[in-house]
């Protein structure tokens, strides 16, 4: 599922990703400000090698307090450098001191008080600051195609860290899946479940991209306004494709499940004929009652830039709305590899 083999253009050049985890710097936005006093502490923190879930888990243990009562917006990568949330309840408590959290590659920033757990999804996006090094390409042909993304978007794929090295997580979800789904916390079960509606997410966009039609309008398709929420389907208004020429509208492709909007004519058609081949995932939706669900084909990355260091290294920034990855963008333009050799340490 590596979006770089799905592309309608083969990638220019070639770079290392992830050389060390200050090459990959995210920085998490939300839609709004904190507001200063409630039950709920909020932490802005940056931590450097270290997975969300795992850093929820010690700070839960550092306030004394239940897991489930720690909340954060999004998952961030593990190999970098971030700066995210997190909230923790304390109703009728004092502030613990940030200088006693002892948790390595992690430092509290800043503190404040809110109203509200902080909750899954409640992000508008993130801001990226990469380093790509030991690139082999010709200068002018990266930035012709780094140009291009920010002129006319890219596919929205699942990353690659996604689906596991090597495709394991899928592998892992099928499993449960076809062993009847034995008791797993909940957590573990929705993670499957997003990893399998995810690979027909993605097999679906290739199809579209091997047509050249995922930024383009079928008739019948399901369509989402840019920016918002707000999904609906062609119901044949001349300046539609307009829209979705300019933007202000995307296609989008299916997260699978039972009911939700659903396109028809030619886009349900193509959907249908998709997910045909794979059967193995009809069963799933029905024995979960997995309510189905919409995601743009096609994202449009903000305030990309970019700057030659050396040679060699290039450094890009750019913000890309909640849910999209960062290696689909650089996929359409490197082929990654990530970690230099030990040797190039």
């Amino acid at each position: 599922m590596n979006p770089e083999t799905v592309w309608p253009r083969a990638p220019v050049a070639r770079a290392w990703l992830k050389a060390r985890p200050e090459d990959f710097r995210v920085t998490e936005v939300l839609p709004f400000t904190p507001g200063g006093g409630g039950e709920h502490l909020w932490l802005w923190m940056e931590k450097r090698g270290q997975n969300t879930e795992w850093v929820a888990r010690q700070l839960a243990r550092w306030a004394g307090i239940r897991p489930r009562d720690v909340g954060w917006a999004g998952l961030k990568d593990r190999h970098a450098v971030t700066r995210q949330w997190f909230s923790l309840w304390l109703p009728g408590r004092d502030d613990p001191d940030p200088d006693t959290l002892a948790v390595e590659g992690v430092r509290v920033l800043e503190k404040v008080r809110h109203g509200r757990k902080l909750n899954r999804g409640a992000l508008r996006g993130n801001r990226f600051e990469l380093a790509l090094r030991q690139v082999e390409g010709t200068r002018s042909t990266v930035e012709q195609a780094l140009t291009r993304i920010g002129q006319e978007g890219f596919p929205n794929y699942f990353g690659p860290q996604r689906f596991g090295r090597s495709g394991a997580n899928v592998a892992e979800a099928f499993d449960w899946a076809e062993r009847g789904g034995p008791k797993v916390p909940p957590a573990v079960r929705a993670r499957h479940l997003s990893v399998l509606r995810s690979m027909a997410f993605n097999t679906v966009l290739a199809e579209r991209v091997r047509q050249g039609n995922w930024n383009l309008m079928l008739p019948g398709e399901a369509l989402a306004l840019a920016g918002s929420q707000r999904l609906f389907v062609d119901d044949g208004s001349p300046d539609l494709p307009r829209r979705v020429e300019g933007a202000d509208l995307h296609p989008t492709g299916p997260l699978p499940g039972e009911g939700g909007l659903q396109p028809h004519a030619e886009a349900l058609a193509l959907e249908q004929s998709v997910l045909a081949t794979l059967p193995r995932l009809d069963d799933i939706w029905r024995r979960w009652r997995v309510t189905a669900q919409r995601r743009p084909l096609r994202v449009m990355a903000e305030e990309l830039t970019w700057v030659w260091q050396d040679e060699g290294t290039l450094r890009l920034s750019f913000f890309l709305p909640a849910g999209s990855f960062a290696t689909s963008l650089l996929g359409g333009v490197f082929r990654l590899w990530e970690r230099l050799p030990e040797k190039a340490e």
